[in-house]
């Protein structure tokens, strides 16, 4: 029998040192920092008019030298309010949510709520993964862009108490509060602003989106009305991009399509298609008349500039937060529940039509 000898211990001071590192710091680590009690720190953080400010100071003081970061989840199931409110975008890339993303989050930050952003990427069933994850975040208030969703998402906010405010479309059955406009009538009144050009031959580059896809049914409807049937049609995957323009024009050009107006459903795609129509010595509007939508910032400052249907992204944001704020403060009684707002639209006549 061989006799080895013990291994050497370990510093103990060290690894209590680095486990200490890896810990985030509590309200007691500050307290101790400060040199004050516990009931002081809440209190300074919680309800600072009870405490002097000699020690606010401390422990403010404290609080920047520990890191120390309060647990608001915690402090809303006291209060029963997280000041969170969950905004569900379809994408990030698409420049046409922007003015609404950033209307909504300036409006609650300024009533003193944070905004959660989530990405459905055009995507119902995504959209219901991520509201089972906030749900159980327990936001105060819940805006999506969008009035169609799965039949469990629709269940589920019906059955939560959080209030909700779907934007950017309008619906007969809502789920709660709604702010937006008809893309179906936004499609049939381009249909008719071409057919009042003289235009009888038709093409469309639309992205397969829920609310492009009802902007091409009210375009088809508005060509049904004046008897037109057929169109040169072609559909791209959202969100939209110029690239998808430019090659679509070409493949319908290549395969002899005939046509002298190009329906677009963002300016994203009639950016690309007059490109491709420019590229390949057509004259826009004189040999293609092309319409986009959205109203984006390069719209008015390509060359020919874009006609499109400009709408009100801006407002739809400053309502639908101001909607739901008034649900999140006010008592249930006093609140305007299932508000319905249609904030319209309307074309701007450049030079592309």
């Amino acid at each position: 029998m061989i006799d080895t000898p013990p291994p050497p211990a370990r510093s103990t001071s060290k690894s209590q040192s680095l486990k200490a590192l890896k810990k985030a710091p509590t309200l007691i680590d500050v307290a101790k920092v400060a040199g004050v009690s516990p009931i002081s720190v809440s209190r300074t953080i919680n309800q600072p008019e009870l405490v002097s400010p000699a020690i606010q100071q401390k422990v403010r003081e404290a609080i920047a030298q520990t890191g120390y970061l309060p647990n608001k989840l915690a402090g809303s199931l006291a209060s029963r309010s997280s000041w969170l409110v969950a905004v569900i975008v379809p994408t990030i890339a698409n420049a046409v949510f922007a003015e609404t993303v950033q209307a909504i989050t300036d409006s609650l930050s300024r009533a003193g709520y944070q905004t959660l952003l989530g990405l459905s990427s055009y995507d119902i069933q995504q959209e219901e993964v991520l509201l089972t994850t906030i749900l159980g975040s327990r936001p105060d208030g819940i805006i999506l862009i969008g009035t169609q969703h799965t039949v469990e998402t629709r269940r589920r906010l019906q059955q939560s108490p959080i209030p909700v405010v779907e934007t950017w479309d309008l619906a007969p059955d809502p789920i709660d509060g709604l702010v937006g406009f008809s893309h179906s009538r936004v499609g049939q009144v381009v249909g008719e602003y071409l057919l009042a050009k003289g235009h009888r031959r038709f093409a469309s580059i639309s992205a397969n989106d829920q609310r492009a896809v009802r902007r091409f049914g009210g375009f088809m409807s508005a060509l049904r009305e004046a008897g037109i049937e057929n169109l040169a049609s072609r559909t791209v995957e959202a969100p939209a991009r110029f690239q998808q323009g430019r090659e679509q024009l070409a493949q319908l050009l290549d395969a002899g399509e005939s046509f002298t107006a190009v329906y677009c459903s963002t300016d994203t795609i009639a950016h690309g298609v007059i490109s491709e129509a420019l590229h390949r010595g057509l004259r826009v509007p004189e040999d293609l008349a092309v319409v986009g939508f959205g109203n984006l910032d390069f719209a008015a400052h390509t060359y020919p500039s874009i006609t499109t249907v400009a709408v009100k992204g801006e407002e739809i944001g400053r309502l639908a937060a101001e909607a739901l704020i008034e649900r999140m403060t006010n008592d249930e009684d006093e609140a305007q529940s299932g508000c319905r707002i249609d904030v319209g639209f309307s074309i701007i006549e450049r030079e592309s039509a």
